[in-house]
């Protein structure tokens, strides 16, 4: 028997996002208590193989440009799907070797194959807990043309959108087109199911809007178009109740673009010194109010569990839309979800300590 749980912190992926979530997990694995955990860090290589993850300093952060990836010459793991918890090493030439059952996982991926219910399926199936959402709340805020479709249906005011399916783009483009058009310029045209800005266009006349799905569909055959909302980005963090009650929200943050660029892109997000976070937003306290009950109701409207960030846009006449749900938000200790929660007295290694136990406490399986 253990004295300490055994926590294998999940990470890069398959997705677009990989670089994102090496970043992210090099936070949380640095945040983690090794008095408190048994830490783990299993990496998952770009072309899906599951791999011990070494945390050497500086293997999982952004250096002078560069993105950090996950070794693929790192030795091969693989969890055992028969509620075992098993994780096993698969190192070429030796005989399979057990490392022992895992706890808990905390899961740091974002995009496909990680934060959209793929993996949250394969750990339900092999009986480990995890953190955060669950198979369809993380599905469902992956895809945006569904969780915008739940967000309506939960009473909750969005933005006017569009959304383009593989047959709709392939048997019926012009149709498509003159559809899309009776958004309005600006808009933007970004992958469903892809996050971190990546594939995203900001599109300002016809004859750009076909290339622009085009560059989204590189990264997901189905595709949103936004209309543009002009205001200010707001954002606030949502946590599963720790007491089985409403979900609690944090203080409101605002994003606001700095560097030239047009939105808020990858490179504003990641790369450039091109935007400044305002914790909590300069809003008058009633209006705070309502943009954090409306993200614990969009946090319940899909189901969440664990955390989630939800997206607002503050229109100039005052009024207030969701934009999106992020089941799995950016996780450096600069990303603006725990900022958020910093702010509203949870510092980082409390935010992670918190999420790791809360998942403990929760089986898998229906709930």
């Amino acid at each position: 028997m253990r004295d300490r749980p055994r926590v294998a912190v999940v990470f890069g992926g398959r997705s677009s996002e990989h670089s994102v979530s090496c970043v992210s997990a090099g936070s949380v694995l640095r945040a983690l208590d090794p008095a408190r955990y048994d830490v783990l860090p299993v990496g998952i290589a770009r072309d899906g193989r599951w791999v011990l993850a070494s945390t050497a300093p500086g293997r999982l952060e952004i250096a002078a440009g560069r993105l950090p990836e996950v070794d693929p010459c790192a030795v091969d793991v693989v969890l055992a799907g028969d509620s075992s918890r098993q994780l096993t090493v698969l190192a070429p030439g030796q005989p399979p070797q057990a490392l022992g059952a895992i706890d808990v996982v905390f899961p740091v991926l974002h995009g496909p194959y990680g934060e959209d219910g793929t993996l949250q399926g394969l750990l339900e199936m092999a009986g480990v807990p995890y953190v955060g959402s669950g198979v369809f709340a993380s599905a469902a805020a992956m895809d945006k043309g569904h969780m915008k479709a739940l967000l309506a249906n939960a009473g909750l005011p969005i933005g006017r959108y569009e959304l383009i399916t593989p047959r709709q783009w392939r048997s019926a483009r012009a149709e498509t087109l003159d559809r899309l058009a009776t958004l309005g310029f600006p808009m933007f045209v970004k992958p469903a199911r892809a996050g971190s800005s990546m594939g995203v266009s900001r599109v300002s006349d016809l004859e750009a809007l076909a290339d622009a799905v085009e560059m989204a569909r590189e990264h997901d055959p189905r595709v949103v178009v936004e209309a543009a909302v002009p205001g200010r980005e707001l954002e606030c963090g949502v946590l599963e109740s720790l007491t089985g009650g409403p979900p609690e929200t944090s203080v409101v943050g605002e994003i606001r673009v700095t560097g030239g660029q047009a939105f808020y892109d990858f490179e504003a997000k990641y790369l450039d010194d091109a935007t400044e976070l305002d914790v909590p937003a300069d809003l008058p306290e009633p209006l705070s109010r309502q943009v954090r009950q409306m993200a614990a109701t969009a946090f319940e409207a899909l189901g969440c569990e664990g955390l989630a960030r939800v997206d607002f846009f503050l229109r100039p006449d005052g009024s207030v839309l969701v934009n999106e749900v992020n089941t799995m938000p950016g996780f450096t200790p600069v990303s603006m979800f725990p900022l958020l929660w910093s702010a509203s007295g949870l510092d980082y290694p409390a935010l992670v300590t918190r999420l790791v136990d809360t998942a403990l406490a929760r089986r898998p399986g229906l709930r």
